[in-house]
C-alpha cells in the first residue's frame, strides 16, 4: 500500500461501491459499464453529459444513482423558453420584512438532472456554468452553496435533431466525462418490459451508502498515488491532442487534470491505491473526447463523434505507456 492510503479505507471503498453497484443494477438492466463510468466520475466529482437517443434510461440512470446514495434528486427539463432564473432561483421582494429574499432554485440539489440540455438556449445553458465550476450560485452579489456532494448528471439529445442548441465549449469543459448508453441486449430489455414501469420516480430503491460516505469516498480518490512516470504518460496523451493535425485545438489544461483525477477515481473503483497505465488509456475517450473539435467542420454531428474518437484511438495507441 501507498503511503497515502491505507488498506482499511481501501477495503470500506470497495464494500460501499459494491453496495452501490448492485443497487443500481435492480433498476438499470445489462449496463455494467455504464454504472462504472457513473461510479467513476462520481468519485472523482465531476459532472456527467449523457449523449443519446430519447428513453433508453438516461433519466433512470441518475435517479437510481441519487435514490441509492439517499440525496436529493432534481430534474429540470430543459426548453427553449425556459429562463436562467428557472434553474438558479430568483431573489423576490417580501414585503412583511421589506427585503429581498432568494428563493433557490431546482439547481439546489445533490444530484440535478438537467433534461435535454441542448433545448435550452445559450443564456439558460450559461447559467450552470459557475455552480458546475464552484457549487455555488451567485444572485445580486451574494453567494449561495449548492448541496454537498453535488453533481450535474446532463442528458442531451444528439445535436443534429431539430430544436437543439449546441453547449459552448466551455460549458462542454465543465464536464468531466460523456458517455453513450446505447440501447441494452434484447434479454436485458425483455426484463424491463416485464417490469412495466415507465415513471422514473415509480422506483423502488433504498439507500445504501450516505451523503457522508460519498464525500469520504471523493477526497480519498485525491490521494489515490499516482507515479510520476504515469503523469507524464497523461501530459504526452494531452500534448499530443494539441499537435494533432486532425483536431481545432487540442485538450485544455482543465482536460489534463479531468483525465488524473478520472484516472484516480476508476483505480479505487477497482480496489487499488495506485494508478495503472491502463486507466488513463480506458479514459481518454470519456474525459477528452468532448473536449474536442475535428478541424475541418462537418455536418454531420455523429460523424464527428466517431472521427474524433478514432483519432483519440491513434494517439493512445501511439503514446508508449510506462512499464
Amino acid at each position: 500500500m501507498s503511503d497515502f492510503v491505507q488498506a482499511g479505507q481501501i477495503t470500506e471503498a470497495k464494500q460501499a461501491l459494491n453496495r452501490l453497484r448492485a443497487n443500481m443494477r435492480v433498476s438499470i438492466k445489462g449496463k455494467d459499464d455504464v454504472i462504472e463510468q457513473v461510479i467513476v466520475c462520481l468519485l472523482g466529482g465531476g459532472h456527467l453529459l449523457i449523449e443519446d437517443l430519447p428513453g433508453v434510461g438516461k433519466t433512470t440512470l441518475a435517479y437510481s444513482l441519487a435514490r441509492s446514495m439517499d440525496c436529493v434528486f432534481s430534474r429540470i427539463q430543459f426548453t427553449s423558453d425556459l429562463l436562467p432564473s428557472d434553474v438558479t432561483g430568483v431573489a423576490i421582494y417580501d414585503e412583511t420584512i421589506k427585503e429581498f429574499v432568494f428563493k433557490k432554485g431546482p439547481v439546489f440539489a445533490n444530484v440535478v438532472l438537467a433534461d435535454e440540455i441542448n433545448r435550452a438556449t445559450p443564456k439558460t445553458q450559461s447559467a450552470l456554468l459557475e455552480v458546475m465550476d464552484r457549487s455555488r450560485v451567485t444572485v445580486d452579489g451574494e453567494a449561495h452553496a449548492v448541496g454537498a456532494p453535488f453533481m450535474v448528471f446532463a442528458t442531451q439529445n444528439p445535436v443534429d435533431y431539430e430544436g437543439t442548441f449546441p453547449l459552448p465549449e466551455s460549458q462542454m469543459d465543465r464536464f468531466l466525462m460523456r458517455l453513450q448508453m446505447g440501447y441494452p441486449q434484447p434479454s436485458d430489455e425483455l426484463e424491463i418490459l416485464r417490469a412495466a414501469k415507465l415513471a422514473y420516480d415509480g422506483i423502488a430503491l433504498n439507500p445504501v451508502i450516505t451523503r457522508s460516505d460519498i464525500l469520504k469516498l471523493q477526497a480519498l480518490t485525491q490521494q489515490v498515488f499516482l507515479e510520476d512516470s504515469v503523469l507524464d504518460y497523461i501530459l504526452r496523451i494531452v500534448t499530443a491532442t494539441r499537435t494533432e493535425s486532425g483536431f481545432r485545438a487540442g485538450a485544455s489544461v482543465r482536460g489534463g487534470l479531468a483525465l488524473k483525477i478520472a484516472a484516480q477515481a476508476r483505480a479505487l473503483a477497482l480496489g487499488r491505491d495506485f494508478v495503472v497505465p491502463e486507466d488513463v488509456a480506458e479514459l481518454v475517450r470519456p474525459v477528452l473526447a468532448h473536449r474536442l473539435g475535428l478541424a475541418r467542420q462537418t455536418s454531420d454531428a455523429m460523424e464527428e463523434r466517431r472521427t474524433v474518437a478514432m483519432i483519440l484511438k491513434r494517439i493512445v495507441a501511439s503514446v508508449p505507456a510506462p512499464v
